[in-house]
């Protein structure tokens, strides 16, 4: 069974999710954490509820869904893992910090990549991995079939759909992305977005004014 942990962090709000199955081997997707208070925050409840972290996941590496890569790195002995070409994004995070006032200690580079033709497996979890790109030139979207939950980054949001003006991001490309990934899924996979509160396939297939557009 899924067990799912939502965090809002930072001052874009980002949504950190941490996910585990009945061993308690977890993962930590997009850690956001900033402030002090919201890193104890992450951490306490790892520590209250007696979880391993196994995995750190990016689904892209914009600097709101990084913040708190080196943190969770440093106190879990974990490396991000993301898609490499994701990696000028990745390195570009702290100097957008500067530019915002905004310091951060500069995030890990990976030493392994994802392949989106091999699941993610920790415990008893596996997540497919789904290449959306569109937001970011290497988003990813993380699929668990069993429960029906897909965790989709900044590409679908419960009636609008992620920025696509930032540098790597094409509005076709991040169309193309939700049509041939996301709308394949079935109608009732709860969708948990990198911003704002869940929603469904179903629910944006038939009222999210871009995805219809899109369907023509």
């Amino acid at each position: 069974m899924l067990h799912i942990r939502k965090f809002t962090f930072n001052p874009f709000q980002e949504n950190t999710f941490i996910i585990w199955g009945d061993t308690k081997e977890c993962a930590i997707i997009d850690p956001g954490c900033y402030r002090p208070d919201e890193k104890t925050q992450l951490a306490d409840f790892i520590a209250t509820n007696g979880l391993t972290p196994v995995k750190l996941l990016n689904t892209h590496c914009h600097i709101d869904h990084v913040f708190g890569n080196a943190f969770v790195s440093k106190t879990y002995n974990l490396m991000p893992v993301m898609h490499i070409d994701d990696m000028p994004v990745l390195k570009s995070a702290t100097a957008y910090g500067n530019v915002m006032g905004m310091d951060m200690e500069a995030p890990p580079i990976p030493t392994t990549f994802l392949n989106v033709n091999e699941p993610i497996t920790f415990g008893d979890i596996t997540l497919r991995i789904l290449f959306t790109p569109g937001h970011a030139p290497g988003h990813v979207s993380f699929y668990h079939k069993e429960s029906n939950s897909v965790f989709s980054g900044d590409v679908l949001f419960q009636g609008s759909v992620g920025r696509f003006d930032l540098p790597g991001g094409s509005y076709e490309v991040l169309i193309e992305s939700i049509k041939t990934q996301l709308l394949t899924l079935p109608d009732n996979t709860t969708v948990y977005c990198g911003h704002g509160p869940e929603t469904s396939i179903g629910r944006e297939r038939v009222s999210n004014p871009f995805v219809l557009e899109a369907m023509g």
